[in-house]
């Protein structure tokens, strides 16, 4: 599968990235199809630059872009921002926290009388 990514590049604590279109099994650094275009997120604010035209052609092949880069290619306009949905938390339910206190309650009281009765 082909993947439009971020290579990082640049000085330990200083990244920046290199926007390239790469196999899935190749190294995040390593071996790209393409370089079309860099991102530095230390700029205020943030520089993005992207090759419109390279980065439609990837897309319309069948690239799919990451998270980020696809966040980045709807700031530049290539594409449009769909919402992320994330998957929701669970959540206790109230009467098992308090099912769960009083059993705690019950076995304290429990244990009290038998050691009393002993």
């Amino acid at each position: 599968m082909v993947k439009i990514r971020l290579r990082r590049v640049g000085a330990k604590g200083r990244p920046s990235y290199r926007v390239v279109v790469a196999d899935s099994h190749f190294a995040r650094d390593g071996r790209a199809l393409e370089t079309i275009g860099h991102y530095n997120p230390l700029t205020e604010p943030e520089t993005v630059t992207i090759n419109k035209d390279r980065a439609s052609e990837w897309l319309k092949k069948g690239a799919q872009p990451t998270d980020t880069v696809r966040r980045l290619l709807a700031k530049m306009g290539v594409i449009e921002q769909k919402p992320i949905v994330w998957p929701e938390k669970k959540q206790e339910k109230p009467e098992a926290v308090e099912a769960t206190a009083e059993t705690k309650a019950e076995a304290k009281v429990e244990a009290k009388t038998d050691a009393k009765g002993s």
